[in-house]
């Protein structure tokens, strides 16, 4: 029995990129696909959202001097970048998928309409969401939790290179204390950075849950969606 039956999986773009830092990595892609694919063999439904900052971030130094909205779109076209990449690597493992955009390029991705992803995730299809929400000024992060709350799905699953939301950056404080559990409204008044304030807020209106777990580890996924503890559960009630 699955602990959580359909789920959005948001990953950065810079998780994509490996050691390098940026680009494509093909094995951590691979990786990342077979856990999908092995949560999809329980029964799980799977969604999901890729940044692009691996490419391209709208608010990098490389766009300081660009028009916002301008360097935001390259942003978002970064997105289906990574999800064509994400899309040939499950295809090539026997998933089916669908790359739904929300800027209309017909030839590479579907429009998003929201009953026909719906109805993809029925199906067994793993849908991927490129291109943020198609405005700029909101990030991956606010695109995830919008499309979550529109798919009715159980959960977001923010993959990270972390075991979870921690009271620091644990990367630079090794005794930064790990949360198992913790409220939106404490994520947002101790500025934890899990997701962004729109996204949170978002999440908070909506009574959707984050966990935000490290999918470096093999094998997280599958436990997660199986009910095992792991990794921190953002939700209404906290610690």
């Amino acid at each position: 029995m699955l602990h959580y039956k359909r789920i959005l999986l948001k990953l950065s773009g810079e998780s994509l990129a490996g050691e390098e830092g940026y680009g494509i990595d093909a094995r951590v892609v691979d990786r990342y696909a077979a856990e999908v694919k092995n949560a999809l063999s329980l029964g799980a439904e799977v969604a999901l959202v890729i940044g692009g900052g691996n490419i391209f971030r709208g608010l990098s130094s490389a766009a300081a001097d660009m028009d916002r909205v301008q360097a935001d779109h390259m942003g978002m076209l970064a997105t289906v970048i990574n999800s064509l990449a994400f899309q040939d690597a499950l295809e090539r493992k026997g998933v089916f998928t669908r790359l739904m955009s929300a800027i209309k390029m017909e030839q590479v991705a579907e429009p998003f309409i929201r009953r026909r992803a719906i109805r993809h995730l029925e199906k067994g299809r793993v849908v991927i969401f490129g291109a943020g929400t198609g405005n700029p000024y909101f990030t991956t992060d606010t695109a995830a939790s919008l499309r979550a709350v529109e798919i009715e799905a159980d959960v977001i699953v923010k993959g990270t290179r972390v075991d979870g939301v921690f009271s620091s950056d644990p990367e630079k404080n090794p005794e930064a204390e790990m949360y198992k559990n913790i409220s939106y409204n404490d994520v947002l008044k101790n500025n934890l950075r899990v997701m962004d304030l729109t996204a949170i807020t978002l999440c908070r209106e909506n009574l959707l849950p984050i966990v935000v777990m490290n999918m470096n580890v093999e094998g997280n996924f599958v436990r997660l969606l199986s009910g095992e503890s792991v990794g921190t559960l953002v939700n209404q009630g906290g610690r």
